[in-house]
């Protein structure tokens, strides 16, 4: 009985109890979000329990995923990840050709699967992948140069080049430009946690400023739209999006409608909101991009600061996780899921609010979705490995 008390007390140790509970109460908040969201949308023909238990279906199978991703050992995730990265590289090619049609047509990106009743974003599952890919590159490379030099850092820019280029490109194909974001700010965190002396790390930064300026330049004028439009950059319906961002109430009944309405209805929650299941404005795609403005509408200004509290304590958990662990690997994987997920939280809000342009990044773990709520999962259960694995 005592050996039985000591080994239940050794298992409490190695789970990290400061990343589980911020996770489980945003997956409440989400179920309770989505059922407003399904509840308040008059264009939802199904059943809301059907469509709040199929979300639940994926939370339960993200627990799964997570429960067996803190099993594997390091040195088996670090043989397996080649594999991992180049099936899913492979199945990102094999979607330019089998992605579902219907969904094109509708969102005008060319990223779903479908299987039955059920939708896969392969670029989800992606981001994964890379990130892991990323590490091993990293980790193998600062194995191999302990003496950093210029030569060392410039090689190490070129490796990380040659794992990014192909995700990008398929992501380009796949017109997916709100993801392409999300895999440049994993390339940003694990560039920036990699060593690469800030003799390089700084005009890169400088680099990147100077071509965001140049873009931006070029999105507000016509002659630049024109360019962009001819380089087959950007589409008609991202400079709407941009419009809408830039004037989101310049074209209310159109194109601004989604962003405009959104944020009516996150100001009219004001302090306490207006109630569980209580809205007086319609906001389109309301369970997946704009799943915000249900809580900032029902649960106001309080609600809304500790869904973000949530996610602050969830991060900062995650950076100590990453500060404590011995193991370079996981330290980069870390890296990289950190800045995923707090990119996802930092769009998604900040669309909602009118203060980014409109994207498509779902709010992690609240927004319907199974594909980018199991890579969110996956990614809490290789944090939860690291602390798994060390104290055992």
């Amino acid at each position: 009985m005592e050996k039985n008390s000591r080994m239940s007390k050794k298992l409490d140790s190695r789970i990290d109890y400061g990343v589980i509970l911020p996770v489980f109460l945003l997956c409440l908040i989400g179920l309770s979000a989505l059922y407003v969201a399904y509840a308040q949308n008059p264009n939802y023909k199904g059943s809301l329990f059907a469509g709040v238990a199929k979300q639940a279906l994926w939370y339960v199978l993200g627990m799964f995923a997570v429960m067996i991703i803190m099993q594997i050992k390091s040195k088996v995730l670090w043989r397996l990840t080649p594999y991992i990265y180049g099936g899913g590289l492979v199945i990102m090619t094999l979607l330019l050709e089998f992605y579902d049609r219907t969904l094109a047509e509708s969102t005008g990106s060319r990223n779903w699967f479908s299987i039955g009743s059920f939708t896969l974003q392969p670029a989800e599952l992606m981001k994964i992948a890379y990130i892991l890919m990323m590490a091993r590159v990293v980790t193998a490379h600062n194995t191999v140069y302990r003496q950093r030099n210029l030569t060392s850092d410039l090689l190490l820019i070129g490796k990380l080049f040659a794992v990014t280029v192909p995700v990008l490109l398929l992501v380009l194909l796949q017109k997916d430009f709100g993801t392409m974001l999300v895999f440049l700010a994993i390339f940003g965190g694990i560039f920036l946690m990699s060593g690469i002396s800030w003799k390089i790390v700084v005009p890169v930064i400088v680099l990147f400023l100077a071509l965001a300026g140049l873009t931006l330049f070029l999105v507000i004028n016509e002659d630049g739209r024109k360019f962009l439009s001819d380089l087959g950059i950007v589409k008609t319906y991202q400079f709407k999006r941009i419009d809408s961002w830039l004037d989101p109430f310049h074209d209310i009944q159109g194109s601004s409608r989604q962003v405009a309405t959104a944020i009516m209805a996150i100001g009219s929650g004001g302090l306490l909101g207006k109630g569980f299941n209580v809205s007086d404005v319609y906001v389109s795609v309301r369970e997946s991009d704009m799943i915000f403005s249900v809580i900032g509408e029902n649960f106001g200004f309080i609600g809304s600061a500790f869904v973000v509290f949530l996610y602050f304590m969830l991060i900062y958990r995650m950076i100590r996780v990453c500060y404590d662990t011995n193991n370079e690997f996981y330290a980069y994987i870390a890296s990289g899921i950190i800045m995923m997920i707090l990119f996802h939280v930092f769009e998604n809000i900040g669309a909602n609010i009118g203060l980014l342009p409109l994207t498509g990044i779902p709010l992690p773990f609240i927004s319907q979705g199974g594909s980018a709520l199991l890579s969110n999962m996956i990614g809490i259960g290789l944090i939860l490995s690291m602390r798994f694995q060390a104290k055992e």
